[in-house]
């Protein structure tokens, strides 16, 4: 028996002990029969290639095995040659993209359906909003109007998970100090679960990221859940953040780009996952849990929200010892902003408003919607339609409110058209998508705002004076 310096490095040991060792010595028992009944095939005459999974040295190593027979002068078999290559890394790597490339599949059915659903919540949510208009708080339908509401949010926070794990985009992006979001979302987390240990590792200057603080905050907390309920007997929940700079043979498995990142780790002492768990953690509503006691929508929607920033998620966990969550995302060129948060009243206007919008329950809510502002109001069914009454009365026309998704001609289309009528033409463009590659395209050429649906008439009425700009004669109901 013959060994090259591959095989000395593979298992760690010279050659001097690896010569006269059985396959049963180097491999198991297991391998030692697979062994034996394929070294028969090659001493028959056959060429054998396979692929074997073998622990070595503790860990788990994949071995790509050719065996050919070795004749003598006379054409005689006198033994076997084998060849052996370690395509681990290899394997891995083709695991990680088949694996993303299915995430990448079903995060699109799930942003349809999001989107979707986010239509007809937008069309309750509207006609609740008029409802309320004309009812006083001490009204006995007051409380069950306000539940309907609260259920519309609750349903708007499904989707805004769904949309988070189809990729669906961002709401607000900004520079963001990570260390201050973990401290806070951490603080308000441990504060309900005491038989939690909360440890923060911080490193000093951190460098910033661009994030939409919202939707990181969620991921979060979905992490720190998923610890939790990991630990049911109580435990460690510890968070890291720590600045990396990756290379391009690091990121390329992940699709990411090489450079600076930010990285958050999570790490729990509860009872991990076993490796067909790790395999699907990541899938819309795969739970572990019991019935009733998940979605299974936080991690998927943490891997697509983590994947829009532009960034990465990995996992490390073994059954019994705990999982740790790597999170990466990409510095921001810039330094962090503080924004303040918008006063909620509705504020009326009596401009004229053209809303364009291919589903009739969205479209007939909006109208009656913007006439209780106080808006007149031109309404349009469909992108050709919406740049006829435009070209015939953009004099008379202040502002345009103006879906996304739409069959024939999408908004963006619709919006260039309109642009070419009128340079100065102020548009809102609305979607039950969140602020993806395309809406922040269309943003890019002119267009004024973003509104994502489903929105309050609070919303819509704030969205409008940001465009319009404050009215003339401002009347606010509280």
């Amino acid at each position: 028996m013959l060994v090259n310096p591959s095989v000395e490095t593979l298992f760690g040991k010279p050659a001097a002990e690896i010569v006269g060792l059985s396959d049963r010595e180097l491999f198991g028992e297991e391998a030692e029969q697979r062994t034996r009944e394929m070294d028969y095939r090659v001493l028959d005459g056959e060429m054998v290639e396979f692929e074997s999974s073998e622990i070595i040295n503790g860990a788990s190593v994949t071995l790509h095995v050719v065996k050919v027979p070795m004749f003598d002068d006379g054409g005689e078999i006198t033994g076997i040659c084998g060849i052996a290559r370690d395509i681990t890394q290899t394997r891995q790597l083709e695991a990680q993209l088949l694996q993303a490339q299915k995430m990448e599949a079903v995060g699109t059915l799930a942003g349809g359906i999001a989107h979707d659903f986010n239509n007809l919540l937008m069309g309750i949510q509207g006609h609740v909003s008029l409802m309320l208009m004309d009812v006083t708080a001490e009204h006995p339908h007051a409380v069950h109007l306000t539940g309907i509401e609260d259920m519309i949010r609750s349903g708007a926070t499904l989707t805004r998970q769904l949309l988070g794990f189809a990729r669906g985009g961002k709401y607000e992006v900004k520079p963001t100090d990570l260390n201050d979001l973990i401290r806070k979302s951490s603080d308000m987390f441990g504060r309900t679960k005491k038989e939690i240990k909360i440890t923060r590792r911080e490193q000093d200057g951190l460098w910033v990221v661009d994030a939409d603080c919202g939707q990181i905050e969620q991921v979060l907390l979905n992490m720190y859940v998923n610890a939790w309920q990991a630990m049911p007997g109580g435990g460690e929940l510890t968070l890291s953040t720590q600045n990396m700079i990756l290379d391009e043979q690091y990121v390329k498995p992940h699709k990411a780009k090489p450079g600076r990142y930010v990285k958050i780790s999570i790490t729990d002492t509860g009872i991990g996952m076993d490796a067909a768990t790790r395999q699907r953690v990541f899938e819309p509503f795969f739970t572990t849990k019991g019935r009733g006691r998940g979605t299974g929508l936080g991690l998927a929607s943490a891997y697509g929200i983590i994947r829009n920033h532009g960034g990465f998620i990995t996992l490390y966990s073994e059954r019994g010892q705990g999982t740790t969550f790597n999170l990466y995302l990409p510095v921001s060129a810039s330094g962090a902003v503080v924004d303040a948060a918008p006063e909620r009243k509705v504020i009326k206007g009596t401009e004229t408003i053209l809303i364009v919008d291919d589903e009739d329950i969205v479209l007939d809510v909006g109208v009656e919607v913007l006439k209780t502002l106080g808006y007149r109001v031109l309404a349009a069914r469909s992108g050709p339609e919406a740049i006829e009454i435009y070209r015939q009365k953009a004099g008379e026309i202040d502002m345009v409110i103006l879906d996304m998704i739409m069959p024939e001609m999408g908004g963006g289309r619709v919006f260039d058209a309109m642009k070419g009528i009128n340079p100065s033409v102020k548009v809102l463009l609305a979607s039950g998508y969140s602020l993806n590659g395309q809406a922040s395209n269309i943003l890019s050429r002119g267009c004024r705002g973003f509104i994502q649906k489903p929105f309050s008439i609070i919303d819509l009425s704030r969205k409008i004076r940001e465009v319009l700009g404050k009215p003339a004669e401002e009347r606010a109901v509280a």
